[in-house]
């Protein structure tokens, strides 16, 4: 697995477009987002530019690293190569996502790190640690089963749209209009749930056991997208 993961990070440092869909365009994003704190602020709260930075992050590098990482190796038939070998099948998909994943999560630390200084810290850490982690778990899911249905690296520019977007889009709504109305609809939506639980964790005043019970949704959503994926994914290319 990690001799896997080793190459695969090899591959992503050589890939310029990976590396400006991992690198260029979240990191972007976030110091507009950072820099222009204060105007964001006002408009909803700062817990809700942490959870864009946190989404940008997993939808732009993360998930879409994940799809075309997969559609590639599949598609010059490095996955079924790997299949012949001694590796187990967790095994080969975790050594292809986990650079992708620890690219990922440092750049979520750092960021969060940077905006906590030039913002204010986050009311409760571990409750943010909670939303980062299990939103990273969502959108790898999101990601394998997509991923069962992109057919190239260039179709996956197409197949991840809908998901990049949603997320972001539902984000921004929670973020900007609360959960006062389409409470329910809002949390079961596939980023809402964890949107609220980053403005709680970072603004503080709601109890503890209300914001745990966010989980339930994210968490959800990574057993509906195992599901998908088992049933989608594919190890030889479509045909």
């Amino acid at each position: 697995m990690l001799s896997i993961a080793r190459g695969e990070l090899i591959q992503i440092f050589r890939n310029r477009s990976v590396l400006i869909t991992s690198f260029v365009i979240p990191i972007a994003v976030c110091a507009f987002f950072i820099n222009q704190h204060e105007t964001f602020a006002q408009l909803a709260s700062l817990g809700y530019i942490a959870g864009i930075v946190m989404f940008t992050v997993c939808a732009f590098g993360l998930y879409t690293s994940v799809v075309t990482t997969l559609a590639s190796r599949r598609q010059n038939l490095f996955l079924k190569r790997l299949r012949s070998t001694a590796a187990a099948d967790r095994s080969i998909l975790v050594g292809l996502v986990l650079p992708a994943t620890v690219i990922a999560v440092v750049q979520i630390v750092a960021i969060l790190t940077v905006f906590g200084v030039v913002a204010g810290t986050p009311d409760n850490v571990g409750l943010l640690a909670l939303a980062v982690v299990t939103t990273i778990a969502m959108m790898i899911g999101l990601g394998l089963a997509t991923a069962g249905l992109t057919n190239s690296p260039e179709h996956a520019q197409i197949t991840t749209l809908p998901v990049t977007l949603g997320v972001i889009a539902v984000a921004s709504w929670v973020g900007i209009s609360g959960t006062g109305e389409l409470t329910l609809l809002k949390r079961l939506l596939p980023g809402g749930s964890a949107t609220e639980l980053v403005m709680n964790a970072w603004n503080g005043g709601v109890p503890l056991g209300d914001s745990l019970l966010l989980l339930a949704p994210t968490l959800a959503w990574v057993v509906v997208a195992v599901s998908l994926a088992s049933r989608l994914f594919r190890w030889e290319p479509r045909r």
